[in-house]
């Protein structure tokens, strides 16, 4: 069991540790930070986590699937139903400051706040940084609570390629870590109690209802898919307009469908964020483009009927162009609503606190299948997130903080 630093007795402010890493991983191209997982920025990052942790005395340690563990253990060293908190720190492709840092630091203030009045819960805490939660490198979000839990196959995990045809396997070993151990750890998991992850708010909720922040009800269904048109590759200027094959005109044709079916669906939300043609050349016809979707809504089933009017919309307009179209599945999430007997402890505790659900995923979604799981919300004032204009006011960070430590009292004193 480690030993507290004489820093632990300091209350630490959220904007002083987000300006520690401020610098980390900013994208001069896009704006915003791209922060892929064990890319640089993101490996300087969890050094980063790695010192302030130790600097507060908490017990560090990596399992094999990446997740950093920080323990703040009770004076006996048990963690049988220890409270987990904390995030992600990697981003999405230039994407804003907060998304992911801000519940990792505020976990870190809420321990110094705890330890500065003198309080501890009843339970051991642990401050968890999950890897590849946005799955913006290899594909698959919360990837490594997914490896975890279970969730997902660990050679299929292995397997992922980045765009640059660096598989997950080759990256993890770069990194550091034995890809022959990723997988499920139900030891691990058996130990915790529950998860309270603090994050930004991705919405305007907040901004509407004029409150700092709020607590999480559930998260919406959603998946990614990926698209494959094949065409024929030719020149651009050779080829006449009536002899081609174009797999760019069906994708582009598709993108406006999606957006037809999706206005169509009460609730609905589908996204193209991202188009790659093969070879790529501006003089050249592609022969594959490739599309990744996005499908979200409440009801897993409305999901699911949007993904087959779209595969059945991707057929046709291939057709149309002497293409083909494929349509994989990557990731699939179902609606996930979080635990009502936590979400009512923590309401007890803030009770000032509107009730919240979210369009986002989250780790805390993927572990709510084997824990109870709770989120805290953080207004964000530009109502904008996955992108440079996401922002969170430093009194609003600092409430959050404070919030998540009384969370952590109230549920840890309920599971002592």
């Amino acid at each position: 069991m480690s030993t507290p630093t004489p820093n632990s007795a300091r209350p630490t402010s959220v904007s002083s540790l987000m300006r520690e890493i401020e610098h980390l991983g900013r994208d001069l191209t896009r704006g915003g930070y791209s922060r892929p997982v064990y890319s640089h920025p993101e490996l300087e990052l969890r050094e980063w986590f790695l010192a302030a942790a130790e600097a507060r005395g908490l017990d560090v340690e990596v399992d094999p699937n990446g997740i950093i563990w920080a323990w703040w253990d009770r004076a006996d060293g048990d963690r049988t139903g220890a409270l987990i908190t904390g995030s992600h720190l990697d981003s999405v492709p230039g994407g804003g400051a907060f998304d992911g840092p801000l519940g990792v630091t505020a976990a870190l203030a809420a321990v110094d706040l705890l330890r500065s009045e003198g309080q501890k819960p009843s339970v051991a805490v642990a401050i968890a940084v999950f890897p590849e939660e946005e799955g913006s490198r290899f594909g698959v979000a919360c990837l490594g609570s997914r490896l975890l839990t279970g969730a997902i196959d660990p050679d299929r995990a292995r397997s992922l390629r980045d765009a640059n045809g660096t598989s997950f396997a080759e990256a993890s070993a770069a990194a550091g870590f034995d890809p022959r151990h990723l997988g499920v750890d139900p030891a691990r998991v058996a130990q915790f109690g529950a998860f309270i992850e603090l994050h930004v708010e991705q919405g305007r909720g907040l901004i509407d209802l004029a409150g700092p922040v709020a607590i999480g009800s559930s998260i919406l269904g959603h998946g990614r898919w990926r698209v494959s048109f094949t065409g024929q590759g030719n020149h651009a200027g050779t080829t006449l307009m009536a002899d081609r094959r174009d797999p760019m005109v069906a994708a582009a044709r598709l993108v406006i469908g999606i957006e037809e079916i999706a206005r169509s669906v009460p609730g609905a939300r589908a996204t193209v964020g991202r188009l790659e043609p093969v070879p790529g050349g501006t003089n050249v016809i592609a022969s594959r483009v490739d599309a990744w979707l996005d499908v979200r809504h409440p009801d897993d089933e409305v999901t699911a009927a949007i993904v087959e009017r779209i595969r059945g919309r991707a057929t046709e307009v291939a057709a149309d162009q002497g293409c083909e179209a494929v349509l994989v599945e990557e990731s699939l999430s179902p609606t996930v609503s979080f635990d009502q007997q936590l979400r009512d402890t923590i309401q007890l505790a803030l009770p000032d606190a509107p009730v919240l659900d979210t369009g986002a995923g989250h780790d805390a979604g993927v572990l709510a299948a084997h824990l109870p799981t709770a989120m805290l919300f953080i207004r964000n004032p530009s109502g904008i997130s996955h992108s440079p204009e996401e922002y969170v006011e430093d009194v609003d960070a600092d409430h959050g903080a404070r919030a998540l430590a009384m969370a952590i009292m109230a549920v840890g004193a309920v599971g002592a």
